[in-house]
């Protein structure tokens, strides 16, 4: 699954071109691309998907976001150990 997840800009460089943010996504950091909001600042809220943030969000929509999705499991369905989730299935696929 690949959900549109608010995050907060950490921090902003350029890479060969292509500004790029370092989000907090509840705990989870991961590269950003800003390409589709240029004016974005460090501190402020967006809404991210497949790597790219696409919506600027107010601070308290986010936190409520990001509240609501770790109280459904669905930070670390989005964001888990790739490799914990593919063992997950393996050892239900043996079972059957």
């Amino acid at each position: 699954m690949c959900l549109a997840v608010p995050g907060r800009v950490m921090e902003i460089e350029e890479r060969d071109g292509t500004r790029m943010a370092v989000v907090d996504f509840g705990g989870v950091v991961k590269d950003v691309c800003l390409e589709y909001l240029p004016d974005l600042a460090v501190g402020e809220y967006a809404i991210v998907h497949v790597g790219f943030a696409l919506q600027r969000l107010d601070e308290e929509s986010a936190r409520r976001t990001l509240d609501l999705f770790a109280e459904l499991g669905l930070l670390q369905e989005e964001f888990g150990d790739p490799w914990e989730a593919v063992a997950g299935q393996a050892g239900t696929e043996e079972r059957s």
